[in-house]
């Protein structure tokens, strides 16, 4: 069964347009990752500072590896010779679930 990894990322308001671009310009590092299954950026409505990075994986042993290949990889250094950028989250949590029971939409 699948599990799902969501990542609470805790982003002051002057940082969310630099965390989102972030997002945005990672585009494909994940989605080619074995056993990856789904991803989701989710912004905060109203009563949180906290994004959530929900990532759906096929096991357990499919998002460690990526955890300890091409997100430690990517995580690691700035530019080409430059410093790494100053992270946008002042705080981060991961929660970790089993997928127990699921329902596609009607028709699909």
């Amino acid at each position: 069964m699948s599990v799902v990894k969501i990542n609470v990322l805790t982003v002051p308001a002057e940082q969310r347009e630099v965390l989102e671009k972030r997002f945005a310009s990672r585009a494909g590092t994940v989605e080619n990752s074995d056993g990856f299954e789904w991803f989701e950026l989710l912004r905060p409505v109203e009563g949180t500072d906290s994004y959530l990075v929900y990532t759906r994986w096929r096991d357990e042993e499919s998002f460690t590896a990526w955890m300890e290949g091409s997100m430690k990889a990517a995580h690691q250094g700035g530019a080409e010779g430059g410093e790494r950028p100053k992270p946008a989250a002042s705080g981060s949590t991961l929660w970790s679930f089993e997928v127990v029971q699921q329902t596609p939409p009607a028709g699909s």
